[in-house]
């Protein structure tokens, strides 16, 4: 019996009891279904965090001031004002891992423009800021040297201030104020959407430092330069480790600490944090996969059981067959074809209800998903399998009856 004769034969065998085939696909259905739709939302969730660190920077770490104790008392974490204008330019400049350094405060302002007005955060920082965030800009240009020299009054905006502010009209030009001083918009910022924290990174804006020092802020954390943090990027294919450690020696230097002190100061790697973030959500992806994939077992389990009572009841067919001239190899390919009749079957209706489900998961849960071509291959490839690892010891049963037995079987 060549392949075609065996193909076509299983169909008319599968097609004498419908309701039972279909039963014995369900577990098939919906293993294969399930596991499309899990490696989907967690692919999605993977790509999600590679665009939470795109948004975030390359190569980025963070320095942060320590505590303050006051009275014996902590005040908790980054409440300490150790940090300044200066180390950010000793980090850049002395650290040979660092490409750019920028120092950065941050504080809350209403912002009007015409009608108009917003509350939002406005961040004080240096041109190096842009590159060290991978922060193209949309229009405009960035500060120059003079304005952040001499508390220009200038500043570079987000997507979401300038859509609040300025609605459909062109921002740049602009003139908005910030606390009541007037403030002239040089630059769009390209979008950035949310970070990891849900936070929207294009409501914002970006002035040069010593204009936040100087003109919004002031007072004695103006005169000694203060900064809230230190944004540092590091060399592409420098070290993480090198680099973090150079910053933590320098400083530790700087700020006269004996050894054996604590560090009145945090470096934190945010590229580290997001990359664990990712392997957890893979971690995450092949744990729902893994899962979803015991649905095909139990499936494969439904197949061999009914092809087993398909052997059973088919016995007296299989002696005739067998006393006609079937050879105990048709016999085996017979029975297998159909296993995997019923499983390439069921795959594929699992892969068009697992597409469905991905789609409305997108669609109404609003989560991020991906489907790709190899888990699709992935799932249609194990239910062929479980086809024929769970159908050949039926198979082989079948194959192994004597004809006069099979003939004399009631």
């Amino acid at each position: 019996m060549n392949a075609f004769a065996a193909f076509r034969s299983a169909l008319r065998a599968l097609a004498a009891n419908l309701l039972r085939s279909m039963l014995t696909m369900l577990g098939i259905i919906i293993g294969v279904a399930a596991v499309i739709t899990m490696i989907a939302i967690g692919s999605g969730a993977q790509q999600r965090v590679a665009e939470q660190m795109k948004s975030l920077g390359s190569n980025i770490m963070l320095v942060l001031p320590g505590t303050q104790t006051a009275g014996g008392a902590r005040m908790g974490a980054q409440t300490g004002q150790n940090l300044t204008e200066d180390d950010a330019e000793a980090i850049a400049r002395e650290v040979p891992e660092v490409q750019v350094a920028a120092p950065t405060s941050r504080t809350t302002a209403q912002l009007v423009a015409g009608n108009a007005n917003w509350s939002t955060s406005v961040t004080g920082t240096t041109s190096d800021y842009l590159e060290a965030r991978d922060w193209p800009l949309a229009a405009g240009r960035a500060f120059e040297a003079a304005e952040m020299q001499g508390s220009g009054k200038v500043a570079l905006i987000g997507q979401t201030v300038a859509a609040q502010l300025f609605g459909d009209a062109d921002p740049i030009d602009q003139v908005m104020r910030i606390r009541n001083v007037p403030v002239t918009v040089v630059g769009l910022l390209a979008s950035k959407g949310q970070n990891a924290f849900g936070q929207d990174q294009d409501d914002t804006v970006i002035v040069p430092i010593s204009t936040l020092r100087n003109r919004l802020q002031g007072g004695n954390a103006g005169k000694l330069r203060r900064v809230a943090t230190i944004n540092v990027k590091v060399i592409e294919g420098q070290s993480m480790q090198a680099a973090e450690e150079g910053i933590r020696q320098l400083l530790r230097q700087r700020q006269r600490l004996s050894p054996g002190a604590d560090d009145t100061f945090t470096v934190r790697n945010l590229t580290e944090i997001l990359q664990a973030q990712e392997a957890s959500s893979r971690v995450m992806t092949l744990l729902l996969a893994a899962v979803a994939g015991v649905s095909l077992i139990v499936g494969g389990i439904g197949i061999m059981n009914i092809m087993l009572v398909s052997v059973t009841e088919r016995t007296r067919e299989i002696g005739l067959r067998m006393a006609v001239g079937a050879r105990s190899r048709d016999i085996l390919v017979q029975f297998l074809i159909e296993a995997i009749t019923l499983s390439v079957i069921g795959g594929a209706i699992g892969v068009l209800l697992g597409a469905a489900a991905t789609w409305a998961v997108a669609a109404f849960a609003g989560w991020n998903v991906a489907l790709t071509g190899s888990s699709i291959l992935l799932a249609a490839g194990f239910s062929a399998a479980v086809g024929v690892f769970f159908g050949f010891y039926p198979a082989r049963r079948a194959a192994a009856l004597l004809p006069i037995q099979a003939l004399r079987y009631e």
